[in-house]
């Protein structure tokens, strides 16, 4: 199984990366986590004539989560496009890719299909669990069974015990880190990289992968190089994830 991160930025695009979207290829399935503008290099990692389904799975519908979907008509998805999120998902897409702002999904050059989850646990027809973050609007974290691996997948959220829970005994978690070290907001929760670390040596992972950096905090390659110091004093197993960067698990 490959993980290919293809926008590590929170917020918005910098030189030192587009806004968040990361690739996941299985035997059978492409999956995607997040549409932010790393998505539009999706044609580099999935091609035209490829029979796997893709998957699409939205944490939340901050626009850096989203905003990619703007794109979508360039691909050719001959499976189709399977789009997740948490309940209203449908109708805030709807409201947003589509005239005139951009093509929308009915317009497209293949299907697209969106579908709203509770939390728990799903067979769609991989084994997921996604459960609610702390964001300052609702937010879902994901938790795959693949290939006989787990995956999890938490963005925009502060420490809590829904993220501890779905990232046990993972063999990657994918954690977001928008502050620096040391920096907390109760009012706009997210995680510094102590805290992802953290949760990642609770959750008793294998591998933690960090990303979601603040593009106005993180403005330098060497300001994640710090964060990346900071994680591995609390977990060791700790890496920074940057555009492009291709991880085999």
């Amino acid at each position: 199984m490959k993980v290919f991160f293809l926008g590590t930025n929170g917020w918005y695009d910098t030189d030192t990366g587009n806004t968040v979207c990361t690739l996941i290829e299985t035997e059978e399935y492409f999956i995607i986590l997040d549409a932010g503008n790393g998505i539009y290099k999706l044609d580099q990692y999935i091609p035209n004539n490829s029979k796997k389904p893709v998957y699409l799975f939205i944490s939340h519908s901050h626009l850096d989560h989203i905003i990619g979907l703007h794109i979508l008509n360039k691909f050719n998805f001959n499976q189709g496009l399977r789009i997740y999120g948490q309940v209203g998902t449908t109708n805030t897409l709807n409201a947003i890719i589509n005239a005139s702002y951009t093509v929308p999904f009915d317009k497209l050059p293949f299907k697209v299909d969106i579908h709203e989850l509770l939390e728990g646990r799903h067979n769609i027809p991989f084994s997921i669990r996604c459960e609610f973050l702390r964001h300052s609007l609702p937010c879902l974290g994901y938790r795959f069974e693949l290939d006989g691996k787990i995956i999890t997948y938490c963005t925009d959220t502060g420490i809590c015990e829904n993220a501890i829970k779905l990232a046990r005994n993972a063999d990657l978690l994918i954690a977001e880190c928008s502050f620096k070290s040391g920096q907390r907001n109760t009012d706009w929760p997210h995680l510094n990289p102590e805290d992802a670390a953290l949760v990642a040596e609770q959750a008793d992972v294998k591998r933690l992968a960090l990303l979601h950096f603040d593009a106005n905090i993180y403005r330098t390659i060497q300001d994640r190089e710090e964060a990346y110091e900071r994680a591995r004093e609390t977990f060791y197993n700790s890496f920074v994830a940057f555009d492009n960067m291709e991880f085999e698990i």
